[in-house]
């Protein structure tokens, strides 16, 4: 919600309110609503804020930040690249502001990248004015797919190494993305060695979301592994993120390359040691 927000004594009363739960409100101040508009599926907003730069913001939510941005795109796209054995062809469900893709982009032996996104007004204007986010070179490796990413992994044909879901929070049409069906039509487009990612929620406010989807890939993939990274944008800080794969899984972190701001061989050697209290939720 942005309004002028007169609760608060600063100069400047332009602010962005992210409520996230009953007893929980985020306030943004703002420097300067950059793009406003309603497409088919939800409100889209890009914001300028102080702290954290350009923002998008969608339904009232926050999804990504050039401050910190990066931070949630290395982890969810590096980690599992460098689980498999030898990717060839990753799909990305959701992602529409280009952030994940342009991270795997940056392995040259990766053969194809589709991208399943549901809101094409998402990526465009995440192209437009989320460059530091979306900006990259024309790469022909790169399928922009505008479809309901349910129904495409329900319908699909082709066989993937990975698989990444990056989607919003289980909230409306995105309830489906977290759902036993889901992951299971998710299982049958991976080839046998395949791995499957995605954003699990804060282990600190969503930890019964967190632990849901973790039990549920277990019922499903022979082995999962959460592992997490600090976000400062996303509620709490600590985020999650669970990998599941038809095969154990084991991070090379020779694979990794480089030029990254927030993924390094210490942080992939390390990302699956977790604080006692998530593993005890699990």
């Amino acid at each position: 919600m942005i309004k002028n927000n007169t609760e608060l004594e600063y100069k400047t009363s332009l602010w962005f309110t992210e409520e996230e739960k009953e007893n929980l409100r985020i306030d943004y101040r703002i420097k300067e609503i950059i793009y406003d508009v309603y497409s088919p599926y939800q409100h889209i907003v890009i914001a300028d804020t102080y702290d954290f730069g350009k923002t998008l913001i969608l339904d009232d939510a926050v999804q990504t930040t050039v401050t910190d941005g990066f931070i949630y795109n290395e982890m969810i796209t590096h980690v599992p690249i460098c689980a498999h054995p030898g990717p060839k062809n990753i799909l990305i469900i959701g992602g529409g502001d280009c952030g994940a893709v342009k991270e795997i982009a940056k392995y040259p032996y990766i053969e194809k990248i589709d991208m399943v996104e549901i809101d094409e007004m998402v990526v465009a204007a995440s192209k437009k004015y989320l460059k530091e986010i979306a900006g990259m070179k024309q790469d022909n490796r790169i399928n922009h797919i505008f479809a309901d990413g349910v129904k495409y992994a329900k319908e699909c044909k082709e066989l993937y190494d990975i698989v990444i879901v990056d989607s919003s929070d289980p909230i409306g049409p995105a309830v489906k993305l977290f759902s036993a069906e889901f992951y299971s039509n998710i299982f049958k487009i991976l080839n046998d060695d395949g791995i499957f990612v995605c954003q699990s929620e804060s282990p600190i406010f969503y930890t019964s979301i967190m632990k849901k989807i973790y039990k549920t890939l277990q019922s499903i993939y022979k082995d999962v592994k959460l592992y997490t990274a600090t976000v400062p944008t996303y509620p709490g800080g600590l985020w999650s993120f669970t990998m599941a794969s038809k095969n154990e899984i084991s991070v090379k972190t020779d694979k990794l390359v480089e030029g990254n701001q927030y993924v390094n061989k210490e942080i992939l050697e390390s990302c699956f040691c977790l604080p006692e209290f998530v593993k005890k939720s699990l």
